[in-house]
């Protein structure tokens, strides 16, 4: 699929393939959709970890969010998601306190799934490994995360130690929802339900190529709403969109 948009063998990235109509074309059907800003957020790191890693190949609906709140739960955190408009408050589940589980305790108690289903690592070691990369630059609660990503020079420290865990998919895709869930919404995750919606309007693509076409629209599509409009605003009102399909 990449290559057919132009993402392979050193070609022009897809939303450069595009045409300007088809580009208008996409843009008219995004701006129907009147993509909205983001009403709810995990209220700690752990959650945005667990979020990230599970929901590489998993049904975000039937899988990720019941196991994410149900860990949530396990650790005595009764509201795991609160209004994007609530001030942030004192993080519930730092992640040393979940760190404290090795691989097979956390695997116990939330299932067994693998980065890869060929030689992948266990997503509960995937898990680990993130909370102990986040651990060794002192960044251990939402907040932290939060004020990590206004400082780019140690952003970029996390950023590279996290591209070493497996399992993370095309140009780190993991990685980038990982920061869009805890706070920065240029960086998005198209799954499988954005790319439902972009084969409907006659566009293959693969994640990577979606989120290359998201990213060119958000200026195109800001314009015509007469706002700022994000990449996530974006991405979810295609992923809600493509849910209907």
């Amino acid at each position: 699929m990449a290559d057919e948009m132009g993402q392979g063998n050193g070609r022009s990235p897809a939303h450069e393939t595009l045409d300007r109509a088809a580009r208008d074309r996409l843009a008219d059907a995004v701006e129907v959709l009147d993509p909205q800003p983001r009403e709810r957020r995990w209220v700690s790191l752990s959650l945005c970890i667990l979020d990230a890693v599970w929901s590489i190949g998993a049904n975000y609906d039937n899988v990720v969010v019941p196991l994410t709140r149900n860990l949530a739960k396990e650790f005595g955190v009764d509201r795991p998601v609160v209004p994007m408009t609530d001030a942030l408050d004192v993080d519930p589940l730092p992640v040393t306190r979940l760190g404290e589980l090795g691989v097979e305790e956390l695997a116990r108690r939330t299932n067994r799934q693998r980065t890869s289903t060929r030689g992948g690592i266990l997503k509960a070691d995937a898990v680990l490994r993130h909370i102990n990369e986040f651990v060794k630059h002192d960044v251990t609660t939402l907040r932290d995360g939060i004020d990590l990503l206004a400082d780019s020079d140690r952003f970029a420290a996390v950023d590279k130690d996290l591209r070493s865990i497996p399992g993370e998919g095309a140009r780190g895709v993991r990685r980038n929802y990982l920061w869009m869930l805890i706070g920065q919404d240029d960086l998005i995750k198209p799954d499988r339900m954005v790319l439902r919606w972009f084969r409907h309007h006659g566009v293959i693509v693969d994640p990577a190529d979606a989120r290359d076409i998201i990213t060119a629209l958000v200026p195109i599509v800001s314009q015509r709403l007469r706002r700022d409009v994000t990449a996530w605003e974006i991405d979810h009102a295609l992923w809600l969109a493509g849910r209907g399909m």
